[in-house]
């Protein structure tokens, strides 16, 4: 598998970083000039198009021609922030994907002609995304914007989970092992419940299994819970509590597999599987397995099919799609970033993000309830690539 994604790769990094570095020059040029136009973001975008759009082209292409499956399209983020009263100060962050082991993106272009200022940056867990700002003296009429950026994302195949040997490495370990406000897998409970889960077992991906068995036994999908959840793990292992969305549930499977000795990290995305996507952000996982690297896994989209399809656990459709995602993606899903308690950059006034799937704002200060795109106000579109 990783073979044929570097293959992929190979055919479109050069243009595509060409189209990048133009585009970040660009901005930057602008930037130390004083001149706060968006617009010059959007000509550099249009500047390398034709670079991007024909690695684009030939990653679909490559794609079509090995055997999985592949979706390409383009995602846009509309802004539309003219609600608020003049006078005040308002700042947007949004997330924006990049390429990596599953997926090729390049186009990234923001269009926000009003705007003071309007830049593509990077955080300092490499997390890149759209930051626009529209100063007091804007008059609101102006304040929209478009976020846009191409991508081609591959279906995720289980890699031969037999060959796992040797250690992890130790800035793997040093990375993916530690905790975060939500995911505490140093906490003695889950701690607890973690060595339980796993008593006999020695490899990585059998603590892992494990775990993925013992989420599929023991948790369900909640869909009255609030966007994609908040993760909270101590809460969520406990015996009344074992119920939520991807992050939630995901969140519980890094959290275990890290109190286990397992590196295992959470990315954060969006599916692009219609033409309004503002509601399907998701949340899937990974773990890492010496001498094999960083295995998929979804145990969170394994029970939503469980609730949605009113699947019996004990079904052979039900156990089918566990099995699925089990070292598996499915390709209708793009990545924007990892991490938890993020800060952004520029930095937000409020507290550090819990994750960053969603849009970001404020208005004075003041942070914008980004579970509610009605009310802050945006939507995301996706148009699919003809086949």
């Amino acid at each position: 598998m990783k073979g044929r994604i570097s293959k992929l790769l190979r055919l479109t990094t050069a243009a595509c970083a060409f189209a990048l570095a133009l585009s970040m020059m660009t901005l930057v040029a602008y930037g130390n000039s004083g001149d706060s136009s968006a617009s010059a973001e959007s000509a550099s975008a249009s500047a390398a198009s034709s670079s991007a759009s024909a690695a684009s082209e030939s990653a679909s292409a490559e794609a079509a021609a090995v055997d999985f499956k592949f979706q390409s399209g383009t995602v846009t983020t509309s802004l539309d922030m003219t609600k608020y009263d003049a006078g005040k100060v308002v700042r947007a962050w949004v997330p924006v994907a990049t390429s990596g082991d599953y997926q090729m993106v390049a186009d990234e272009a923001i269009v926000a002609d009003g705007a003071t200022k309007a830049e593509m940056t990077e955080d300092k867990q490499g997390n890149k995304m759209a930051y626009i700002e529209w100063g007091a003296d804007v008059d609101p009429s102006a304040r929209k914007a478009d976020v846009s950026f191409h991508a081609v994302r591959l279906e995720a195949l289980r890699p031969d989970l037999s060959k796992e040997s040797g250690e992890v490495p130790a800035d793997i370990a040093e990375k993916y092992l530690g905790s975060s406000k939500m995911v505490a897998a140093d906490d003695p409970a889950v701690k607890a419940l973690a060595e339980e889960i796993t008593k006999g077992k020695t490899t990585n991906v059998d603590k892992a299994r494990a775990v993925y068995d013992w989420i599929y036994d023991n948790m369900n999908r909640d869909n009255d819970v609030v966007g994609c959840g908040d993760g909270d793990v101590c809460r969520l292992i406990g015996e009344d509590q074992r119920a939520g969305k991807c992050t939630d549930i995901n969140s519980v499977f890094v959290a275990l597999c890290r109190a286990s000795g397992v590196p295992a990290t959470e990315m954060f995305g969006i599916r692009m599987n219609d033409a309004d996507i503002t509601g399907n952000q998701h949340c899937w996982c990974e773990f890492y397995a010496p001498g094999i690297g960083w295995v998929p896994a979804d145990p969170a989209d394994v029970l939503k099919a469980v609730l949605n399809d009113k699947l019996d656990k004990a079904s052979q459709e039900a156990l089918d799609k566990k099995e699925y995602y089990w070292g598996q993606w499915d390709e209708k899903r793009v990545e924007y970033s990892q991490g938890r308690d993020l800060t952004l950059e520029p930095a937000q006034a409020g507290e550090a993000l819990n994750d960053f799937g969603y849009p970001y704002a404020e208005v004075d200060g003041e942070a914008i309830d980004f579970y509610k795109p009605a009310d802050f106000v945006y939507s995301i579109a996706f148009a699919e690539d003809a086949k």
